[in-house]
């Protein structure tokens, strides 16, 4: 298995795949509310059960270039991840998205991770515009979207379910144009 250094102090980026349910099971386990706040992925991977098919669902996606997982490691221990949610080769668009436990915050990990997937999916596999959502109320979420140079496209007033709620929805993107330019050498 490839990992791809996040920077000095030690973070790596690989693929998080089924074999490694109860790696992700424990860390969900360790910032299971943190994480399920704003999104459902904390409770989709609720069990050893769950967690092996929500990563064999991302397999699947992987084998059918429609969608990628990775994790985030530091010092051995998967604390976060990142991914595209959805990946359209054919129409050049792709959704990423991350998550992080409370341990791991505040270290720019999903700054740096996302960056690699955003890079490989511009440069390798031809995406045109790549989406961010986040509920509104996801400020760290937002912050990361800033950070990556994308533009705020509109909110989708109540476009979410989650836990119950009805939550407004931040789409914000960039094009591959855009990234290409924020990431020349100065």
């Amino acid at each position: 298995m490839y990992a791809i250094s996040l920077g000095e102090d030690g973070a790596e980026l690989r693929p998080l795949e089924p074999w490694q349910a109860e790696e992700f099971l424990a860390h969900m386990d360790r910032g299971r509310e943190f994480i399920g706040r704003h999104i459902a992925l904390a409770d989709a991977a609720a069990d050893l059960e769950s967690a092996r098919a929500f990563l064999q669902g991302y397999a699947d996606k992987a084998a059918a270039d429609t969608g990628r997982i990775h994790g985030i490691w530091t010092d051995g221990k998967l604390v976060g991840g990142v991914l595209f949610r959805t990946m359209d080769v054919k129409q050049r668009t792709a959704e990423a998205g991350c998550w992080l436990e409370p341990s791991a915050v505040g270290k720019g990990l999903v700054t740096r991770a996302t960056r690699v997937i955003i890079d490989w999916a511009v440069e390798e596999r031809g995406i045109q515009r790549v989406e961010w959502w986040a509920a509104a109320a996801n400020e760290a979420s937002i912050a990361v979207a800033r950070r990556l140079g994308m533009t705020k496209d509109g909110v989708l007033r109540e476009g979410r379910l989650h836990r119950g709620k009805r939550h407004d929805m931040e789409i914000w993107s960039v094009l591959a144009p855009e990234w290409r330019a924020a990431r020349r050498p100065a």
